[in-house]
């Protein structure tokens, strides 16, 4: 029988490690806005529409209070089911843009499960991983959500920026990048 079969997991890292004579890479903690981003990647896991398949998560004080997903309501369809419900809007630019109505955005879905759950949002923070909508960021002042954290812009945020600004509400883009998905 070959010797590394009968050593503990421990006692083979530890013979790994002398082998290559490298001390193993140090684990680098990733800071509180990386880490509710990396909940609110894996929240986004869960989302039924391939257009936007975003997620979002909520805490205050470091602790989690909801997360958010991209869905249809409880019980109805979703667009991974049936397809998109697309709706055409009319911008203030004189171009328009696709949009599927069939789901909830991320942040309207922890919004409504936080009033659900009887949960205060009340000094809040939200991470999410595509900048609000309009509609979404008028919800989360309401809320009365602080700080808004976010990965990728959103090609329609002028205003949600706007208005957050507005209302006192920070926010925090880590990037320039624009979400892009399908008939944008």
């Amino acid at each position: 029988m070959d010797q590394s079969n009968q050593l503990s997991w421990e006692e083979q890292n530890q013979n790994q490690t002398n082998q290559t004579n490298e001390p193993a890479p140090a684990h680098v903690r990733p800071t509180w806005d990386q880490y509710f981003l990396n909940i609110a990647r894996a929240a986004a896991t869960r989302g039924t529409c391939d257009r936007g398949r975003t997620g979002c998560c909520v805490s205050r004080d470091r602790h989690i209070l909801v997360t958010g997903y991209v869905g249809s309501p409880k019980g109805c369809l979703h667009c991974d089911e049936v397809g998109h419900e697309m709706h055409t809007v009319n911008n203030p630019d004189g171009s328009t843009s696709q949009h599927c109505i069939r789901t909830s955005h991320a942040e309207q879905n922890a919004m409504t499960q936080a009033a659900k759950l009887g949960v205060a949002l009340d000094g809040a923070t939200i991470y999410c991983l595509m900048f609000p909508c309009y509609t979404c960021a008028k919800m989360l002042i309401n809320c009365g959500i602080k700080r808004v954290v976010v990965e990728k812009d959103y090609h329609a945020a002028g205003r949600s920026k706007e208005i957050l600004k507005l209302a006192g509400v920070e926010y925090v883009l880590l990037n320039d990048e624009m979400e892009h998905y399908a008939n944008q």
